[in-house]
């Protein structure tokens, strides 16, 4: 038996468990994407950090004009499988990663003067030409949870105004800045006002500015005009083509964490223990944390038969939350968890030897699901020794 939901597929009919990517909604962001891009001008990047499903990767390249790296894997997935332009950027590079990165990169980025200045030859010197950035950290924080502030006291992510000369850009084309983390364009108005303050000279002299991600564009109460407006008048303003890397906007409400109850349990509440993990399939939900979406469900006493959802590894915390429903759960029933395509495949672990969650497409023309990869042990054991 399934819970019943608004979901466009049988979960009855998905393993489990199952990430499953609605190819439907995956096209619905990368089309407003790719107006935001035409309207404003600028060009929009897949940040593989948030969503790296490169299966999909076909679809993807119909809209946007390549990918963000944050390091010699990704940039590598990103050239071989997507293509288009690819741009990295890391905290720091090792000599050995940064040989390999150039032979796919388009642009680096550096996230410090001194790095810039001791590994800049190796760019330099490349085959190829390759456009050089600086991280300029603009000092001005727009995100609630602290560690996914880039602007917090300390953060090693960025130059800040203090250590920057005008002539420590000689040699590099662009500027990149990121501090947002599913925020409106309202808070990217902020920021600009900001880093003009702060880096205005900068802005002056340099080609192309990188506006980094954290921009919720594919929210159905972003504003996108705003958007476009601002991104339009810095590119008139100052004379830069634009660049803006969104993760979470592309996969936004396409992916779903079908599960399956294990066990029913009492212990002062009714405990679901279910096939997958907040631990290892969903770390963020420790993380953030938040408490995610289940279709069918509510909040707690919501409705009449109210359960704590509970993961199979043995880490006391691995719980999900408190959620109630209609009637009640059954073991064999399906459990669906909403928005689960960004920061979870990525970030998903085997710990304790659970097996990653199946990979599985839904096309709603035609109402079809396919199993695009199933995990097994050679997974888990390929990467131990």
């Amino acid at each position: 038996m399934a819970i019943r939901s608004n979901l466009r597929f049988d979960i009855g009919a998905v393993e489990t468990p199952a990430i499953v990517c609605d190819l439907g909604i995956l096209r619905d962001n990368l089309q407003r994407l790719a107006f935001v891009q035409r309207r404003a001008d600028c060009k929009i990047l897949l940040a593989l950090k948030g969503f790296a499903l490169w299966s999909v990767f076909p679809l993807v390249a119909k809209y946007l004009h390549g990918a963000a790296a944050s390091s010699l894997h990704e940039a590598r997935l990103a050239h071989e499988q997507l293509g288009g332009e690819v741009h990295v950027y890391a905290p720091a590079y090792s000599e050995a990663d940064l040989r390999e990165i150039v032979r796919f990169a388009d642009h680096v980025v550096f996230n410090s003067l001194s790095q810039w200045q001791r590994l800049r030859t190796i760019v330099t010197s490349a085959d190829r030409h390759i456009e050089c950035g600086l991280r300029i950290n603009p000092e001005h924080s727009e995100v609630d949870v602290a560690i996914y502030d880039p602007c917090a006291p300390c953060s090693r992510l960025g130059v800040v105004r203090a250590q920057l000369r005008l002539s420590d850009l000689d040699g590099l084309s662009g500027l990149h800045l990121h501090n947002l983390c599913e925020r409106d364009s309202d808070a990217l108005g902020r920021t600009l006002a900001a880093v003009e303050r702060r880096f205005r000279p900068e802005l002056e002299r340099v080609r192309w500015v990188n506006l980094g991600g954290g921009h919720l564009i594919t929210r159905s109460d972003y504003d996108v005009e705003g958007l476009i407006q601002r991104v339009r008048d810095l590119a008139d303003r100052f004379d830069v083509a634009v660049y803006l890397e969104p993760g979470e906007a592309v996969a936004l409400g396409a992916g779903v964490l079908v599960a399956s109850v294990l066990d029913i349990v009492q212990n002062e509440m009714q405990l679901a223990i279910l096939d997958t993990s907040a631990a290892a399939h969903m770390p963020d939900v420790i993380e953030m944390p938040y408490r995610p979406e289940v279709f069918g469900a509510g909040a707690k006493g919501e409705y009449p038969y109210t359960y704590r959802l509970g993961g199979l590894t043995c880490l006391a915390g691995d719980v999900i939350g408190d959620y109630s429903f209609p009637r009640p759960l059954r073991v064999g029933d399906r459990v669906a968890f909403g928005d689960m395509a960004h920061y979870t495949m990525v970030k998903s672990t085997t710990f304790n030897g659970v097996r990653l969650p199946s990979i599985v497409t839904y096309d709603p023309d035609g109402d079809r699901l396919e199993v695009v990869r199933r995990f097994d042990y050679e997974d888990y054991r390929s990467r131990l020794s």
